[in-house]
C-alpha cells in the first residue's frame, strides 16, 4: 500500500467531511457555469472519473487536481490562507504556553523579583 492511499485511508472524520465539502462546492460552481464534467475535466486536464472523484472529496486525488479547480472559478488565491500562519490558532497557543512557561522559570530564580 502506498503512503498516500495509506494516508487518505487514515484521513480524520472531520477532515474527510471538509474534502467533501469543498468537491461538493466545487461540482456546484461547474454546474453553475453549465458545464459538462466532460468540458471540465477537458479544461482541467483530467480524466471525467478524477473530476467526479474530485466532486465527491476523494482524498486521494492530487492537491493540484483541486487547485485547478478553484483557478477554473477564480478562487484560487484563497488556497495560501488556508494555512496562513496567522490562522495557525494552535501554534499561537503554543508560543504563548512557551512565553508563560519562560516567564515562569525566570520567576523562579533566586534573586530575581517576581
Amino acid at each position: 500500500m502506498s503512503k498516500a492511499s495509506l494516508a487518505a485511508d487514515q484521513l480524520p472524520a472531520s477532515a474527510a467531511k471538509a474534502l467533501a465539502d469543498l468537491g461538493e462546492n466545487l461540482a456546484l460552481a461547474r454546474q453553475r457555469r453549465k458545464e459538462s464534467l466532460r468540458a471540465w475535466a477537458s479544461r482541467m486536464s483530467v480524466s471525467v472519473p478524477t473530476l467526479i472523484r474530485m466532486e465527491k472529496g476523494d482524498p486521494s486525488v492530487g492537491m493540484g487536481v483541486y487547485a485547478t479547480a478553484l483557478w477554473l472559478m477564480g478562487r484560487h488565491a484563497a488556497l495560501p490562507e488556508v494555512a496562513a500562519p496567522v490562522q495557525d490558532v494552535n501554534a499561537l497557543e503554543q508560543d504563548i504556553a512557551a512565553v508563560r512557561q519562560r516567564g515562569r522559570r525566570q520567576s523562579r530564580k533566586p534573586g530575581v523579583p517576581p
